[in-house]
């Protein structure tokens, strides 16, 4: 799963942790098993997670990874956030992500799917993140907009 360069951010979040693993940004994401009071804005226990149970919060922009920082660093280039810190969160506008189940058609709404990714068919216990604006190309990847409350 991956994110192309080809974005539109109007607002993100950057009030959440994640803490499941690894992820690859592309990805959606929902509230996790436990939640921040208040403003959580650093409280460890406002987590997000790949869950198609929980309320969508957004499309992960950050690669979570599991590294020893005793020998080697983050690479900022790629953005990359150790497991457990702060993640960025793309609550509007637009990515072109591979992070997608289905075949979708430009126009199809886009739904939380299976473990963080996007599709274009609603089942039992997803929800509604967006639209797709465009259908999947030959490498699989597709223009999908986020319009989160």
């Amino acid at each position: 799963m991956a994110l192309k360069s080809d974005r539109l951010e109007l607002q993100t979040d950057i009030s959440f942790f994640y803490n499941a693993g690894t992820a690859t940004r592309g990805c959606v994401v929902s509230h996790g098993s436990t939640a921040g009071s208040g403003a959580a804005m650093d409280q460890g226990v406002n987590l997000v997670e790949k869950s198609t149970t929980a309320v969508p919060v957004g499309i992960l922009l950050n690669d979570v990874v599991n590294k020893d920082l005793t020998r080697t660093h983050l690479n900022q280039h790629k953005d990359e956030v150790q497991k457990g810190g702060k993640v960025t969160v793309l609550r509007k506008g637009y990515v072109v992500t591979n992070a997608i189940d289905g075949t979708p058609s430009a126009g199809d709404a886009a739904y939380a799917m299976n473990y963080g990714t996007a599709g274009n068919i609603s089942t039992s216990g997803t929800y509604t993140i967006g639209r797709f604006l465009t259908s999947k190309d030959e490498d699989g990847y597709a223009k999908v907009e986020v319009n989160l409350p």
